[in-house]
């Protein structure tokens, strides 16, 4: 059991002069992603961005974030709930990333021997131009489609169906891939039901590939993925490595960053670091070669770029 804690003294600036020093040294930098990196880079599900595009939907069902509104709007007619989805997908998985945190990232590891594992669905990897071959999404991709029973362990690129689906509410798409709404500023809350999306083998309707439950596919992607980054790992086993976590939460701590405390243990030329808002923690026993910065991801980001 990894038993955590915050480390007692902190020094913002000589932490991140810490970072930018193990990062030019690291042999390989191993980096784990969490929920907290994609909203420094501007995926925030409350406040303006969300009544932009769901105060519809907040109206009817009377709640205040998409996340909740997700739940809510499975209980309701299917052609609502593909409406709301369609429209979640859109922003999240389609058009631009909102800010630079990501190419931020990119610039800082581009020409380093490098692999990403993160759990997050949003693609903002790949959309910032990281190597598909050194990612490997855990918990699924927005950007999927797969039969809800499952029937088969096979998934589906569902960017032209969401589309259709967005543009059928009245929303127009912009160069960005922004929504945008019409002149008169009427958008529908329904999609028609012709346009569900259906299991090619079953014909039962499909739903995200999203890890939810035991119904998560698993596909040959994914399988795939999971063996690069294992394979990367027992290469790199010996190597001095960075271990460097970014946004991760205690949602999920045993996908990233227990193991990359326990590969920190395991092997001494390791440094572990951590970016978190408010939940910058390590082990007491590498406690002196873990670099834990409390603050926004995106904004250390930028002055490790600028350093």
């Amino acid at each position: 059991m990894v038993r955590l804690k915050r480390p007692e003294k902190t020094d913002i600036n000589g932490d991140i002069g810490r970072l930018a020093r193990a990062i030019n040294e690291a042999e390989a930098i191993v980096i784990g992603a969490g929920a907290g990196l994609s909203t420094s880079a501007g995926y925030v599900y409350t406040g303006e961005r969300f009544e932009r595009y769901f105060s519809d939907f907040a109206a009817r069902y009377h709640f205040s974030d998409m996340y909740a509104g997700g739940f809510h709007v499975l209980e309701g007619p299917a052609e609502e709930m593909w409406a709301y989805w369609s429209r979640y997908i859109w922003i999240n998985r389609y058009a631009k990333i909102p800010g630079p945190v990501y190419e931020d990232l990119l610039d800082l590891v581009r020409s380093r021997d490098y692999f990403v594992i993160t759990t997050n669905v949003d693609h903002c990897f790949q959309k910032a131009g990281f190597d598909k071959d050194r990612l490997f999404y855990t918990q699924g991709d927005y950007g999927l489609f797969q039969c809800s029973e499952p029937c088969h362990r096979k998934t589906y690129d569902n960017e032209e169906t969401i589309r259709r689906m967005v543009l059928s509410q009245g929303y127009g798409i912009g160069e960005d891939n922004e929504l945008i709404l019409p002149g008169d500023g009427r958008i529908a809350m329904t999609v028609p039901e012709e346009m569900f999306p259906r299991c090619p083998v079953c014909g039962k309707i499909m739903t995200m590939n999203l890890r939810s439950d035991d119904t998560f596919v698993q596909d040959e992607g994914w399988d795939a993925a999971y063996r690069r980054y294992s394979d990367y790992l027992q290469t790199h086993r010996d190597r001095r490595i960075l271990f460097l976590e970014l946004g991760v939460g205690f949602n999920t701590p045993t996908i990233i960053k227990v193991p990359f405390i326990q590969m920190t243990q395991n092997n001494s030329k390791a440094t572990y670091a951590c970016l978190n808002y408010s939940e910058a923690y390590t082990a007491e026993d590498i406690e002196d070669r873990s670099i834990c910065i409390e603050g926004d991801a995106g904004e250390i980001l930028s002055e490790l770029k600028n350093s």
